[in-house]
């Protein structure tokens, strides 16, 4: 009666998103072994990239921390006028776009893909792509059976997002109050979020940074002050310099941040939740400082997490260059002169020199997300 084993068993327990897209690869691959690679793309609305998120080829993987407006891979924007998954049966004589990505695909080796567009409640979230190791692989009788792994996975993908967006929503709304009542804006939290996953793509190949931490970390960036929201106002606002007394008070807002996170982590049933400690660790240590100078526990060097030191040079870079009630905009070299002055001390080397080198992609954030008058 009980010899059956059932191989999809591990994407109901609590195992991590990579690991349930790898159970579901291993059970696809028994049905079909031409099947060597699914793979996911994020999309982002604000700023119309296409980002690579996830994939289940372990090392085999062509696409690492790679990015591409969607306006400039016309073939997958035909996927979304046409609403209508995409059939390449031979990706050696295929054409169509010729974009980096295409050209990096066909180089790997692949002879074949099935693209899924994903939506949740209609709204588009990204790409499914499957590929074979073979041509003419994707005949009728294997594609109805790559429909319904797709939407399984779509399906995983959604659940993971929707437990992300119902996690910051609530922080945010908790917040909102906070965020109404501090100098930060919109703006300045979509920029320092956008720094902060420029630094973390360019530090990933020393770091072993890989697309979902990356991702994560940049969704959860700009709930690194939600502390802020437990402050008086009469020192969140104040306009002059801090009493020793009041600067304690203003510095609790890092530990007071991660005691919010972890209870509401508790009240959403969310604390087993892949990549928790990410948020965790940027709101309680992106004021710690390399030297041990920092606050609230005084940890240094790598003792200080990867994601609380991105977060700490992309938060302060935006603060130098951005017009406050209480002061001007910074250039962005007198900001870089500082960061450099400061790197090994109170920031981390790396990150800064991460941020210095990437300038070109910053400057493109800056313009995008400028500060208007109602920030």
């Amino acid at each position: 009666m009980f010899e059956h084993s059932d191989t999809l068993k591990n994407i109901d327990q609590k195992s991590t998103l990579r690991d349930k897209l790898v159970t579901t690869h291993e059970s696809l691959r028994e049905l079909f072994p031409f099947i060597v690679r699914i793979a996911i793309a994020i999309y982002d609305p604000k700023t119309k990239l296409l980002k690579t998120f996830l994939h289940s080829s372990g090392e085999d993987n062509p696409l690492d921390h790679y990015q591409a407006l969607l306006a400039e891979a016309p073939s997958l924007q035909e996927i979304l006028e046409k609403k209508q998954p995409r059939v390449i049966n031979d990706l050696f004589t295929y054409e169509a776009g010729q974009h980096e990505h295409t050209h990096k695909i066909k180089a790997q080796g692949y002879g074949g893909s099935y693209t899924i567009p994903i939506y949740n409640a209609g709204e588009f979230l990204g790409f499914l792509f499957f590929n074979a190791n073979k041509v003419n692989a994707f005949d009728e009788a294997v594609l109805r059976e790559l429909d319904i792994y797709g939407h399984m996975i779509s399906l995983l993908i959604i659940s993971e997002f929707a437990a992300i967006a119902t996690l910051t929503a609530a922080l945010k709304t908790a917040g909102k109050l906070s965020h109404l009542r501090d100098p930060e804006t919109g703006s300045h939290l979509d920029r320092m979020s956008r720094y902060s996953r420029i630094i973390a793509r360019t530090l990933a190949p020393t770091h072993d940074l890989d697309d979902t931490f990356i991702e994560h970390l940049f969704m959860f960036a700009p709930l690194h002050d939600i502390g802020k929201i437990a402050i008086p106002d009469n020192i969140l606002l104040k306009p002059g310099k801090l009493t020793p007394e009041e600067r304690d008070v203003m510095q609790s807002h890092s530990q007071k941040g991660k005691e919010m996170i972890d209870e509401m982590l508790e009240n959403f049933g969310l604390s087993n939740f892949e990549y928790v400690n990410v948020l965790r660790n940027i709101a309680q240590f992106h004021h710690e400082a390399i030297n041990g100078k920092g606050y609230p526990l005084g940890i240094k060097g790598d003792d200080i997490p990867i994601e609380a030191r991105i977060v700490a040079v992309a938060d302060v870079f935006d603060a130098l260059t951005s017009e406050r009630c209480y002061k001007k905009a910074w250039s962005n070299d007198k900001a870089i002169a500082l960061l450099e002055e400061m790197a090994g001390e109170q920031f981390d080397k790396a990150c800064v020199k991460a941020l210095v080198e990437s300038m070109d992609q910053i400057l493109e954030v800056q313009e995008r997300f400028k500060e208007d008058f109602y920030g």
